[in-house]
């Protein structure tokens, strides 16, 4: 697949919110891997695709991207810096001597502060007043899904044997990285510490899915609580809660429990929880019911598949 989330959705940057959701939706529907079982590669198209809608969908995010400030992945580009940066710098040692200009070395800052200490620091200039910001410091931390989606407080250790706590927070999601200011490499004389940057690889749970902000689960309900409807409980990502099947459900039909998605920060509004269900027979099909079947099945032929077929040949 594609690293571009345009290409990923089949759309130009030129694209509205309104296009961006419509080709998403589309394109869940080919590639989604609960509805296209036999399709090795259903799943990584639609991790792909999510991926893109997710950035793309939020305003925020789609401008940085555009503007190449992250990836499309949702990670930091790293920013260049060039000479003239600490050149220009207000009260930067680099003004007081000649050959720092714009007909400097813009290639390595470095390799003319080497040559002017060793011609005895001439020009009035002091390598021992050089200041420069700190490195900034790249990390990966692996996130349970719970914790991203309802946020929590973590360490990440270091090389050099310490950690730092990263507090995560609500919404997460999978490839955001998170700055943490004065987290990096030391700075040079009177420079600041550089950040560290924090990547977020947020970890798949065996029950729940994200979609953008909703969550996404199959519930698997009994013949009899399909056919003539029930109240059971069903897991959310803040705990069980109590769901009304109703009578005559369908596996494939898809109940929404509002607000029992992931909430962002701020108090925005929460996303919803999607339940699709999924009639599963008993583990032992004993002679009564199949005695009950068979009579029921004489008097309430019912075909299924027959529209399906139908649509097929047209």
């Amino acid at each position: 697949m594609t690293t571009d989330p345009y290409a990923t959705l089949g759309l130009t940057k030129s694209a509205t919110a309104e296009d961006i959701k419509k080709a998403y939706r589309k394109l869940v529907r080919t590639s989604h891997p609960d509805l296209h079982v036999d399709d090795a590669g259903a799943e990584a198209r639609f991790k792909a695709i999510a991926a893109a809608y997710d950035l793309l969908k939020d305003p925020v995010t789609r401008a940085r991207f555009d503007a190449g400030e992250i990836d499309a992945a949702g990670m930091e580009r790293p920013q260049r810096q060039y000479y003239r940066d600490y050149a220009e710098a207000p009260g930067n040692p680099y003004q007081q001597g000649r050959g720092y200009g714009a007909q400097g070395d813009p290639a390595d800052i470095f390799a003319e502060i080497l040559r002017q200490h060793a011609r005895g620091g001439t020009d009035g200039f002091d390598p021992r007043g050089f200041s420069a910001a700190g490195q900034d410091l790249r990390y990966t931390l692996s996130v349970p899904f719970l914790d991203a989606a309802r946020g929590g407080d973590m360490r990440i250790t270091l090389p050099e044997g310490s950690n730092i706590a990263v507090k995560i927070p609500q919404g997460a999601q999978d490839g955001q990285t998170l700055r943490l200011r004065g987290k990096g490499a030391a700075g040079h004389g009177k420079g600041t510490a550089g950040d560290a940057l924090i990547t977020l690889a947020v970890q798949p749970h065996p029950v729940f899915r994200r979609e953008g902000d909703d969550i996404l689960l199959t519930l698997p309900i009994t013949i009899d609580e399909a056919v003539l409807g029930a109240k059971v409980s069903a897991p959310t990502i803040a705990g069980p809660v109590s769901v009304t099947i109703p009578k005559g459900a369908s596996s494939g039909r898809i109940l929404r429990l509002r607000g029992r998605g992931v909430a962002k920060p701020g108090g925005q509004p929460a996303g919803d929880q999607l339940v699709e269900l999924r009639i599963v027979a008993p583990p032992v099909i004993d002679d009564d019911l199949c005695d009950f079947l068979t009579e029921w099945r004489k008097t309430n032929a019912h075909d299924p598949r027959k529209d399906m077929l139908k649509e097929a040949a047209t």
